[in-house]
């Protein structure tokens, strides 16, 4: 049976999913909790790693090393930056970027990275898996593309606008993409996930304390979804 580590920012994503979760384990490796246990069937461990880029990869890389981990989602909410998109909607990363990774000044684009690029794709069975099961099952809108990651809590509308503009991005965060280079790097599958708690247009601060908690309930919703589908894959 393949072991599935999955990564929340905060508290609040990760106790709408750890509901779903049957507790067989808890332990502490480097000041991170870890929850083991079964959803469907299959050994899951939930993990949050705290905001923002650094934390993500190093999270993601303890997941790799001391769990052995055979799968990793990044699950949780994010902004919109797309007209498209509401609050609530779910997003599937197709692509990953870090917006705010800036070399230009040696020729390269915005958001290249050296011996990677500028986008990091997701697993492409895992990417399936999620499309179909979320368009079957959800009654909530379901959108597949780019998500965007950097550090920064995207307030302004203009800066939305022009991530948007910049790589065709449905939404952003602070971890996604990170994480999505740690398991490119160490060949790991994985499936970042959103739903959308807010937009930059100044007064996302509010709409996202407001909205979080539905957010959360509607990606652990599709979390568990997905979990029960893959259950029946045999992953």
């Amino acid at each position: 049976m393949k072991k599935v580590g999955i990564i929340f920012a905060m508290e609040e994503e990760l106790k709408e999913l750890i509901k779903y979760l049957n507790i067989e384990n808890e332990y502490t490796i480097f000041d991170l909790i870890f929850y083991e246990g079964k959803i469907h069937n299959i050994d899951c461990v939930l993990v949050k790693c705290g905001v923002g880029k650094v934390n993500a990869a190093r999270t993601t890389q303890i997941l790799i090393d001391n769990i052995k981990v055979d799968y990793i989602f990044n699950i949780g909410v994010a902004g919109g930056v797309s007209n498209i998109l509401k609050i609530g909607d779910i997003v599937i990363g197709e692509n990953l970027v870090q917006h705010d990774f800036d070399i230009t000044a040696f020729n390269h684009e915005k958001g290249y990275i050296p011996e990677i690029g500028v986008y990091i794709k997701s697993d492409e069975y895992l990417y399936t898996i999620a499309n179909n099961v979320l368009r079957e099952k959800n009654e909530l809108n379901v959108v597949s593309g780019v998500i965007a990651s950097g550090d920064i809590f995207c307030t302004e509308e203009k800066m939305g606008e022009k991530i948007n503009k910049k790589f065709n991005a449905l939404c952003v965060e602070m971890e996604g993409a990170s994480i999505a280079q740690i398991c490119y790097l160490n060949h790991i599958p994985f499936l970042v996930l959103r739903s959308i708690s807010d937009t930059p247009n100044n007064n996302n601060t509010i709409t996202y304390e407001k909205f979080l908690e539905t957010s959360s309930k509607n990606i652990a919703k599709a979390m568990n979804e997905i979990l029960e589908k893959l259950s029946n894959d045999t992953l």
